[in-house]
């Protein structure tokens, strides 16, 4: 098993966890492994790309029929000579 070193928590969060330990009966380190164990335990969620991601939110709201606007020849370049 690998090991593991945290440094800089801030000391209301190692407070509370030292309680939420007591509270369950465990060590301060038996809680933290069962808080990651926990937190990582699910799948990870799936990369999305944007459009989907806009499509998906905004599907329920229905679409929007635009009117059909027909399109023009283009105009021909400018000549710039004389």
């Amino acid at each position: 098993m690998a090991v593991m070193t945290i440094r800089n928590i801030d000391d209301a969060i190692k407070k509370r966890l030292r309680v939420r330990a007591a509270v369950n009966g465990r060590s301060m380190e038996d809680e933290a492994r069962d808080i990651l164990r926990s937190a990582l335990s699910t799948d990870e969620p799936r990369a999305r790309n944007l459009a989907q991601a806009i499509h998906e939110r905004f599907a329920a709201l229905g679409g929007v029929d635009l009117p059909h606007t027909p399109r023009e020849a283009i105009r021909p370049p400018p000549d710039f000579g004389e």
